[in-house]
């Protein structure tokens, strides 16, 4: 990944955990990484952990960021949280699977953000 591209993540990875924390989300760690894969954030929305997936891009010429998050993805994501749970011993709570698009505007800096809930499940 080239360097601009991670700034860009980075970024959406900031805006993301503000506005998840505006909302009401606990956020319990970022960027939890493994030889599995990585998280971008995990949180806590009420009685569940939600591992979270950040895709941030400049407009949506491409598609929605969201349409990045493959099964593959996905997979790893779902094999990652795993880990996490046993790791902290988070048996007896509820797990979820959210993607943030973060679309960022080129002219005035202002985000559009869309919390997708429960994006998939494995």
């Amino acid at each position: 990944m080239h360097s601009f591209n991670k700034e860009i993540g980075f970024l959406g990875e900031d805006i993301a955990d503000n506005y998840l924390r505006q909302i009401g989300y606990t956020i319990l760690d970022r960027n939890f990484r493994c030889k599995i894969g990585e998280i971008d954030i995990i949180g806590r929305d009420g009685n569940y952990i939600c591992f979270i997936e950040v895709k941030t891009r400049y407009g949506s010429l491409y598609g929605n960021p969201c349409e990045a998050v493959t099964y593959s993805k996905q997979h790893k994501i779902y094999k990652t949280a795993e880990l996490y749970i046993m790791k902290k011993k988070l048996f007896k709570f509820n797990f979820r699977f959210d993607v943030i698009e973060v679309i960022l505007n080129n002219s005035n800096n202002i985000p559009s953000i869309r919390l997708i809930k429960d994006a998939f499940q494995m």
